[in-house]
């Protein structure tokens, strides 16, 4: 490809609005242009890497057995409502009429979409089977932000296993995350496996890839003395144990009229955060629920989600606290709050001498025994873990990082199967459910979060694998013959050796190629120039490292083809 020929609108200023570093170098080099929030145009270098990307998940979906599909991306409502997730979906899902008045929804995934086609496996001999796709997805962010990182239009890669039992499922997923790890490591991507929620997903075992960066929105809890990682809707740590003294033999109000907060009653009245029972109310698929969290603790509300097993859940209002407990926030508590359900972290379990809220305002009580005077109904771990506290697993002090999810993957069970009626005819002539798994990597987000992980103050560095070209050649002074002569030499050459070559012909001062070059980031740069061609060299300079090498000429395409060897 010819730079003169190329559409690469790069810009010598940051933009604006760009509040990540993927955003401000994707627009600067020319790569996407906002259309409205949530939605970009991929432009000709964008799309190039983009390509890659899914060249690389094609080959890694191909070596373990997996076939592709290209499904719809407009759905009837009818599917998604027999999977009862038309409703769990809520605000983030675009639904829209036809001209005959049937709801429909834009796909934010596929899990019921490819259930149906499998409807048509008749018998256990017709699986495991793995499918996939390269789809758009829309999802109607509250908030899309950072360039390609929160989007409400974008490409997924997304497949879905079938397998008769427990232990092909097994299987399936160990080969997909295997194959993820594949996946990032040739993208040049760090991507760290964790535990996570499956969500509005459903199912058991959930692993998510988290990218660190400080562009994400995700904190990852990770163990630098074993393998523990897990995202913090999933994270647990041990807890060093506590032991109280006897307390009270019933609780005892005490007045605290200008206390309202934790950090408040601890310094007014000196009772420790650790100290006191931080009484939360909730409204829980429009159930009022009171949960239960230690004072210096802040509550997960995914953990509560999941272990209520909840479509809908939001914090309670003043109004609806008021009429159920009889006081304001600020003086809540669950001491003989009878006739709702009672929700409390297990780092609440066996604690006594505590203080907590009276339902009076303006008054609290002390030596509280959390087992004796409040009616648990469930104990769950529902707190967030925080940096320094032990490894469940080694108790090394745990690290949290900020992270973005560049991959997802479930084990989905029976869940799908079971409500669209999927059956197979098994071994013993009984009918089956076949058991799913499902598998997500979000194409235009891993191309962003590349960027976050390989760039520096001149611009992106591709790796190789996905660079939009591999090679760069420069031509210093268009006019003179013989340095054009010598540069279309390389060009053809280099294509010939099936190199991914870009020639910058462009009628420009060397420094504008030079910082053009190295704000798209393609991976090497050979300069051709007068003054070298008087020697018979030409410059090969390398982009991560800013390596510059005189070369032969006549050497110059075999040494290029060495280093991309070698990066391979």
């Amino acid at each position: 490809m010819r730079w003169s020929q190329l559409y690469v609108p790069t810009l010598r200023e940051d933009p604006a609005d760009a509040d990540a570093v993927s955003h401000r170098l994707l627009v600067r080099g020319g790569f996407v242009r906002q259309l409205m929030a949530g939605h970009y145009s991929l432009l000709p270098l964008a799309v190039r890497v983009r390509a890659k990307i899914m060249d690389i998940i094609r080959e890694e979906m191909a070596a373990i057995g997996a076939q592709e599909f290209v499904l719809p991306a407009l759905h009837p409502a009818e599917i998604w409502q027999r999977s009862g997730r038309w409703e769990v979906m809520g605000e983030e899902m675009f639904r829209l009429k036809d001209r005959k008045g049937a709801d429909l929804a834009l796909g934010m995934t596929h899990e019921e979409i490819f259930t149906v086609l499998s409807q048509e496996l008749r018998s256990y001999r017709d699986l495991p089977q793995m499918w996939y796709q390269f789809q758009t997805k829309f999802r109607d962010e509250a908030r899309p932000k950072s360039g390609l990182l929160r989007v409400r239009e974008f490409t997924m890669k997304d497949s879905y296993s079938f397998d008769i039992e427990a232990g092909g499922l097994d299987r399936s997923f160990d080969l997909h995350k295997a194959a993820y790890e594949r996946i990032f490591a040739r993208l040049g991507l760090p991507a760290i496996p964790v535990q996570a929620s499956s969500g509005s997903m459903g199912g058991s075992a959930s692993v998510e890839f988290m990218s660190p960066s400080n562009a994400g929105e995700d904190l990852v809890v990770r163990c630098p003395g074993c393998d523990y990682a897990a995202n913090t809707e999933k994270a647990t740590s041990a807890l060093p144990a506590v032991v109280d003294g006897p307390g009270l033999d019933a609780p005892e109000r005490f007045d605290t009229p200008n206390a309202r907060t934790i950090e408040e009653l601890s310094r007014q009245h000196d009772v420790p955060a650790e100290r006191q029972i931080k009484t939360l109310v909730y409204v829980v698929d429009d159930q009022l629920t009171l949960v239960l969290v230690r004072g210096d603790h802040a509550l997960v509300e995914q953990k509560l989600i999941d272990t209520l097993a909840a479509t809908a859940v939001r914090p309670a209002t003043a109004e609806e606290i008021q009429a159920a407990l009889g006081a304001s926030p600020g003086s809540l508590g669950a001491v003989g709050v009878a006739g709702l359900p009672i929700l409390t972290d297990e780092a609440l379990r066996g604690r006594a001498d505590m203080s907590t809220g009276a339902n009076t305002d303006g008054v609290h009580l002390r030596g509280v025994s959390v087992e004796r005077d409040i009616a648990v109904q469930q104990w769950a771990d529902l707190r967030e873990v925080t940096a320094g506290e032990p490894c469940p697993q080694c108790s090394t002090p745990l690290e949290v990082v900020v992270t973005i999810e560049v991959g997802h993957i479930f084990k989905l069970g029976r869940k799908y199967t079971e409500t669209l009626g999927v059956t197979v005819l098994g071994r013993d002539g009984e009918r089956i459910v076949p058991i799913m798994g499902s598998y997500g990597i979000g194409v235009e987000r891993a191309l962003a979060s590349i960027v976050e992980t390989h760039h520096d103050d001149k611009g992106i560095i591709w790796p190789v694998a996905v660079a939009p070209f591999e090679v760069a050649v420069v031509v210093l002074g268009t006019s003179d013959e013989k340095v054009v002569e010598a540069a279309e030499g390389l060009y053809r050459q280099l294509k010939g050796e099936r190199v991914d070559v870009l020639l910058d012909d462009r009628d420009e001062r060397p420094g504008v190629k030079f910082r053009d070059v190295e704000l798209i980031g393609i991976p090497y740069r050979i300069t051709v120039g007068s003054r070298g061609l008087a020697d018979g060299t030409v410059e090969v300079t390398t982009r991560a490292t800013g390596e510059t090498q005189s070369v032969p000429v006549a050497e110059a395409v075999e040494h290029v083809h060495k280093l991309l060897t070698a990066v391979v």
